[in-house]
């Protein structure tokens, strides 16, 4: 169903996912705030060196994007499969997208494609939950998140490329399938590996994150000293009674990182030429994406951008020509950004959603009987850029339908193996569960895709 970035919608699971963002302090307002990440991280993270010291923009399609319609158009199909958009030819030789996506086929040689991705289902929860984790887990009937995500993980074992910074953020609005954080949490290696959450639109001259909204009125940056910092905690603790107990050394040393120069330079877009920040799309999906590229340069080690709406059972055509400009400005510009700042290299960027769409269209919904598609999880296709990722190679291919997997089939324990092995995580590595077995982080069988590395 239709939705514009950062407007509330309902999924056809009848669940609604809408802006989160909270005003707060130190977590008070509610969830789980960067002094109980730090609390809970001290007694159990560990460290490990960094392949090439990678950061990771992960830009997640919650609902599920159409193959067709994106990266894996079919222009010679049938036009019950082919659908409305025409296809366009890119900067590699015989690859094409959709016409909506014309910065994406300009910077197609620093970008490559997955279009053999496939897992099988079309359960919205347990795809989403295969695709973050890498395992068939969670589904519609028990929807708690059974093992961590991506960026849960690399965040364990890798933290933060620098002090003072997240390891894991999530914005604008962090979630999966309507659930918050959902499965890009940490499930049993506990939230304090789970996203920071920055949520929030960007875009707005307002926007605050919410661990940055001081108490009372304070001006953050007004508290030039530790003293002052550490001074306007002690007088917000008196004034809110038994709500700032519980703010300790840890919550303390949350304010301060988060307070700090760097950390509020780095969520300050008035810091960026407004010429760049037009270019990225004045909308929340193009203000995050340029805030992820602060993030990353800033230390952040993993940024997941959660952009929704894409469950498109009616209104096809309307509902891409809605969304499809917004995401090439977004993407297509985060990765020349990247490039042009000589960040790409190190920085990896990939698109994804839950699952592909049926390959023929179908004829709408009752209360909207325009022609969409529905959930598909035979296949699928994923964007790559950056990192060191071979640039310009498409990794397998549907057939000509666009039905199922024609050649090089991968699944989503491939996908995770091939960025565990950029960024130097042993695939043999394993966390115990809450059960206390060992449980990899990559599944069994699961194979770095060799057309990548």
């Amino acid at each position: 169903m239709l939705s514009l970035p950062g407007r509330p919608f309902r999924s056809c699971d009848g669940i609604t996912r809408r802006g989160l963002l909270r005003a707060g302090f130190l977590g008070l307002a509610g969830g789980m705030g960067l002094g109980d990440l730090l609390r809970l991280r001290a007694a159990g993270a560990s460290g490990s060196s960094a392949g090439d010291d990678l950061s990771v923009i992960l830009v997640w399609l919650d609902g599920g994007p159409p193959q067709h319609e994106t990266y894996d158009p079919k222009p010679e199909a049938p036009s019950e499969f082919r659908g409305p958009l025409r296809a366009i030819d890119t900067a590699v030789p015989g690859v094409q997208v959709s016409e909506l996506l014309p910065l994406h086929a300009r910077m197609m040689d620093k970008m490559s494609i997955i279009r053999s991705l496939h897992h099988g289902t079309g359960d919205h929860f347990a795809a989403a939950h295969w695709m973050l984790t890498g395992y068939l887990g969670s589904n519609a009937l028990n929807m708690t998140p059974m093992y961590p995500s991506i960026g849960s993980v690399v965040a364990k074992l890798q933290g933060a490329k620098r002090p003072g910074m997240p390891a894991y953020v999530g914005l604008p609005n962090t979630h999966s399938v309507g659930i918050k954080p959902g499965y890009h949490g940490g499930a049993y290696l506990g939230r304090s590996f789970g996203p920071f959450m920055a949520d929030g639109d960007p875009n707005s001259a307002g926007y605050k994150v919410p661990e940055l909204t001081l108490p009372g009125g304070l001006d953050a940056a007004r508290l030039d000293d530790r003293r002052g910092l550490l001074d306007a905690i002690d007088a917000a603790r008196h004034s809110a009674g038994s709500e700032m107990d519980d703010v300790d050394r840890f919550s303390r040393e949350a304010f301060e990182l988060l307070t700090g120069p760097e950390a509020r330079r780095a969520f300050d877009l008035s810091h960026e030429d407004p010429r760049l920040r037009d270019r990225y799309g004045r909308h929340q999906w193009g203000q995050s994406a340029l805030m992820a590229r602060r993030l990353v340069g800033a230390g952040v080690r993993f940024v997941t951008l959660t952009f929704g709406g894409w469950d498109f059972h009616s209104s096809l055509d309307k509902g891409m020509h809605s969304v499809l400009p917004v995401l090439d400005r977004a993407v297509g510009t985060l990765v020349e950004d990247l490039d042009q700042r000589g960040q790409l290299e190190s920085t990896i960027v990939i698109v994804m959603g839950e699952f592909g769409r049926t390959p023929r269209i179908n004829k709408g919904l009752p209360n909207d009987p325009v022609p969409g598609r529905d959930h598909w999880g035979q296949v699928m296709s994923v964007l790559l850029a950056g990192g060191g990722l071979r640039p310009g190679v498409v990794v397998g291919s549907s057939n000509a339908r666009g039905e199922v997997p024609r050649d090089r089939p991968v699944t989503p324990k491939d996908l995770l193996a091939t960025l565990y092995t950029r960024l130097g995580i042993d695939l043999d590595a394993a966390f115990p569960d809450k059960v206390n077995r060992p449980i990899a982080v990559v599944p069994a069988g699961g194979e770095p895709i060799r057309e990548l590395l």
